[in-house]
């Protein structure tokens, strides 16, 4: 069960076999790590199963390994093309999946990952790695800044400003196995995951492929690719692949003449409210004490979306799934149209 999607295990993998798997994907959502909220956004799992099939579709055709089988439709594993209706379910191949271990050290919660040796294989790489191509508003680097990370982190040679475009990708990364995800550098992150120099190559070339096929069909439909999120997993012969899904509206922070078209528009809606304000303090505190469950320590539990805004959120997901993808499965306005009233 996850906040946005389950999984379905038809086979589970094994040390030198993949498995197999379904992602079904529901209305749910989820911001700040808070898992599920208390409605749901309709078509949002339709949406994310045909963007994820697409761009899986494009990364195979271009030679990138990734764990994408199809989509189910009418019980029967298929390809986009031949769709004539959207779909919620895909079907994948699994890899084993190695929790660190929590523990506290010091007071505060640590994690040991000593069992992502070198020599391990068909697993999920516990790290989550985000290319940014700018800095829109609501970005996490200017609340990392504030906290004392310096520009030069990031390859710039000034502070930047939300809005601002960056010459050259930028490719941030944070552990992902872990109660609260945190940002690690590079030479943090290939020591946690037990990879190579070669591997860590390997794997910045993939994801600069990854955000050049969303960038350019970003741009076909007018919106802008500022930033997203990759996991990678190796498979039985420790190559790494492309796993979970990408380019989606949850995965990637999109924007349309300075308009977010992600789930970025829940997010700065919630972080107008007390509760947002409760998360913060909650994970602070927990930090601070090594609690693992910071949920425990929230004071008060997210409010609805305005019906509204959750009714333009469903539409500018549909329209952003038919305008990227090109197929268009959804009856609904062209997204400018539906963005025109945001702005």
């Amino acid at each position: 069960m996850g906040s946005v999607k389950d999984l379905e295990i038809l086979r589970k993998p094994t040390k030198d076999k993949r498995g197999i798997g379904r992602f079904h994907f529901s209305d749910k959502y989820s911001v700040f790590d808070w898992g599920e909220m208390p409605d749901l956004i309709e078509n949002k799992g339709s949406v994310l199963c045909m963007m994820g099939a697409y761009f899986f579709e494009r990364l195979e055709e271009k030679g990138i390994k990734t764990h994408y089988r199809g989509v189910i439709q009418d019980g029967k594993l298929v390809q986009m093309d031949e769709l004539k209706v959207p779909a919620s379910t895909m079907e994948i191949s699994l890899v084993r999946v190695f929790h660190p271990k929590a523990h506290r050290l010091a007071g505060k919660l640590a994690y040991d990952y000593d069992v992502f040796s070198p020599n391990l294989a068909n697993f999920l790489i516990p790290l989550e790695i985000i290319y940014r191509n700018g800095l829109p508003k609501g970005s996490s680097v200017f609340e990392r800044l504030n906290a004392g990370l310096k520009p030069e982190d990031l390859g710039l040679n000034h502070p930047p400003r939300p809005g601002d475009k960056l010459k050259k990708p930028v490719f941030d990364v944070s552990t992902k196995l872990e109660e609260r995800d945190r940002y690690v550098t590079w030479v943090e992150a290939q020591e946690l995951a037990g990879l190579s120099d070669g591997e860590v190559r390997e794997i910045k070339n993939i994801l600069l492929h990854i955000d050049e096929l969303i960038t350019e069909t970003a741009s076909k439909a007018g919106l802008e690719n500022e930033d997203g999120k990759v996991e990678f997993g190796f498979d039985p012969h420790r190559k790494p692949m492309v796993v979970d899904v990408v380019g989606t509206l949850d995965e990637c922070r999109f924007t349309y003449k300075g308009i977010h078209v992600s789930k970025e528009i829940a997010r700065q809606y919630y972080k107008e409210t007390s509760w947002y304000k409760d998360v913060e303090r909650a994970k602070k505190e927990a930090s601070i004490k090594g609690i693992k469950e910071w949920k425990s320590l929230c004071e008060s539990k997210p409010q609805k979306l305005d019906p509204n805004l959750r009714k333009v959120i469903s539409e500018m997901y549909m329209a952003a799934a038919n305008e990227l993808t090109g197929f268009h499965l959804f009856e609904v306005q062209r997204l400018a149209e539906i963005l025109d009233s945001l702005a």
